[in-house]
């Protein structure tokens, strides 16, 4: 058992490692330039960009699309096609849900746990079909996005809640020491799992997946149990991204969230992840949510078309693909 034990350490170990210092000194780095240059350029050419009301924006867009992109990084860095396709739309059913909670009378803190055990219940799902049907995560993945929002659809039947507590309004709404609170909330998940990913046992082992699922298997790591937590935290994220969205517009309704899983993919990829598995994390995560969300920003200020928008998105995506395979194959 203790040499099983070693076993088990030294894989993670040398796992974890390569993928942070894959992150850190091969691409995380990189993404930060990135977005330096694009905030150069934003500045010169779009309209009040560099006003202070429109940075406190796209921070708390930001913070949103880092809270879901956090369960999408781990994910994608289990490899072997790992994908959360549902989030958008289990976003939109967990939150609606806790909405109509929250009309009911249920406290703030009920209506919270609601919503987010039924993000943290369909993730959970998610990955039942991955590892004990065998389904691959885009068929799995793609299901769940269909049922979340079929769901959602019939129970809201085109209804929209709104005029929510004041309790509940402060979590999206709200400021606290001066920042927003989507900005705080978003800043402790991001602590949180970034100690989770870079410190635990649990970390190494996502990492140690991602780069040899059959060697972590054969050194003891545990791996459907693995890949059902990252499932399930990942629909947390999203439950939890659509509470502070809710909060923040003060109304919930069936079509939020739409699209909301490609930008989570594009913040992921960009920010240095691959879905080779094994690396990146959430560092680059960070830069790629920042990167998204500036782009989006100054296309808005410059009055660019919600249509070409999603062109820029998913060229975006595919690019980050791209040069992620061209420097893989560079360096075999």
């Amino acid at each position: 058992m203790y040499q099983r034990s070693q076993q088990i350490q030294t894989l993670t170990h040398n796992e974890i490692s390569k993928g942070v210092a894959t992150e850190v000194f091969g691409g995380s780095g990189s993404r930060f330039l990135l977005l330096v240059g694009l905030i150069v350029v934003l500045s010169f050419i779009a309209p009040n960009f560099l006003s202070l009301n429109n940075f406190i924006n796209v921070f708390r867009q930001a913070s949103l699309l880092l809270i879901m992109s956090i369960g999408m990084t781990l994910v994608i860095l289990t490899g072997r096609g790992g994908i959360d396709l549902s989030i958008g739309s289990v976003l939109a059913l967990s939150s609606c849900m806790a909405a109509s909670a929250l009309k009911a009378g249920l406290p703030v803190t009920v209506s919270i746990i609601i919503g987010l055990s039924i993000g943290a219940l369909c993730g959970l799902v998610n990955g039942a079909l991955v590892t004990m049907v065998g389904l691959p995560a885009f068929i799995a993945t793609f299901g769940m996005m269909q049922i979340a929002r079929g769901a959602v659809l019939l129970y809201m039947k085109g209804a929209i809640i709104y005029g929510f507590s004041p309790a509940f309004r402060f979590i999206g709404a709200g400021h606290l020491f001066g920042l927003p609170m989507p900005v705080i909330v978003a800043g402790v998940l991001f602590a949180v799992f970034t100690f989770v990913l870079y410190r635990t046992p649990f970390g190494k082992e996502v990492y140690a997946i991602g780069a040899n699922r059959i060697a972590a298997e054969l050194s003891g790591v545990r791996v459907n149990r693995v890949l059902l937590t990252v499932y399930t935290i990942s629909g947390a994220m999203a439950a939890c991204a659509g509470l502070v969205y809710i909060s923040r517009l003060n109304a919930a309704e069936s079509v939020i969230g739409q699209l909301f899983e490609l930008q989570a993919i594009a913040a992921t990829v960009i920010g240095g992840t691959s879905f080779r598995g094994g690396e990146g994390g959430l560092i680059g995560t960070i830069a790629g949510a920042l990167i998204i969300t500036f782009l989006n920003n100054g296309m808005n200020l410059l009055g660019i078309s919600s249509l070409w928008q999603l062109f820029v998105l998913g060229s975006v995506i595919v690019s980050g693909v791209t040069f992620d395979m061209y420097f893989w194959h560079r360096s075999r």
